[in-house]
Order: C-alpha cells, then structure tokens, then sequence
C-alpha cells in the first residue's frame, strides 16, 4: 500500500512540478519599487527623480500625457492604458493618449 502511494505521489509530482513555472509570476502593485517595467502588473516602472530610483505607476489614462513603451527597464513617462495610442494631434503639443 505504502509504495502504491509512493508511486501515485512521485507521477503526480511529475506532473505537477513542470507546470510550477508556467504559472504565472508574482506582479507588483503601484508605488512598489522596481527596477523593470515587466515585474509591474501595470507594466510601467517610472522613474523617481528624486529619490534615484523607480516604482510601479499606473498607466496613462485618455488626454494624459505619455511615452511609447520603450525597450528600456523604466519609463520617464507612462505608456497608455489598452485601447488607447499614444500620439500628438499637434507637433507644439505632447504625445497624449486618444482613442483612435
């Protein structure tokens, strides 16, 4: 009895283990500090000016001002939220989120 628990517990520890990191990662909140923007669950890690470091902020609502996600770890600005693009209507304005 004891090695068919043995053999049930190892296949189903085979089974389940590999699946472990597909799970998806732990996100941080806003105003947590990070060092990149894929560990936010906004996806945005902004620059703090002051304090030399970073933080999870949210991202841009319509007529913010904002920034195209870039390939860096931190924004200087946050790109727009989903279903908005980040875009200026006049070349002597900032780039704002619309809905287009």
């Amino acid at each position: 009895m004891a090695a068919a628990l043995a053999l049930v517990a190892g296949i189903l520890a085979g089974a389940v283990l590999p699946l472990w990191s597909a799970l998806p990662q732990y996100k941080k909140k806003i105003t947590d500090r990070c060092f990149h923007h894929s560990e936010c669950y906004s996806g945005c890690c902004l620059m703090d000016l002051e304090s030399g470091g970073a933080f999870c902020a949210p991202r841009a609502r319509i007529t913010m001002i904002c920034l195209p996600q870039t390939k860096g770890a931190t924004n200087i600005i946050c790109p727009c939220r989903g279903g908005l693009t980040c875009i200026s209507k006049d070349l002597m304005c900032a780039r704002r989120c619309h809905m287009i």
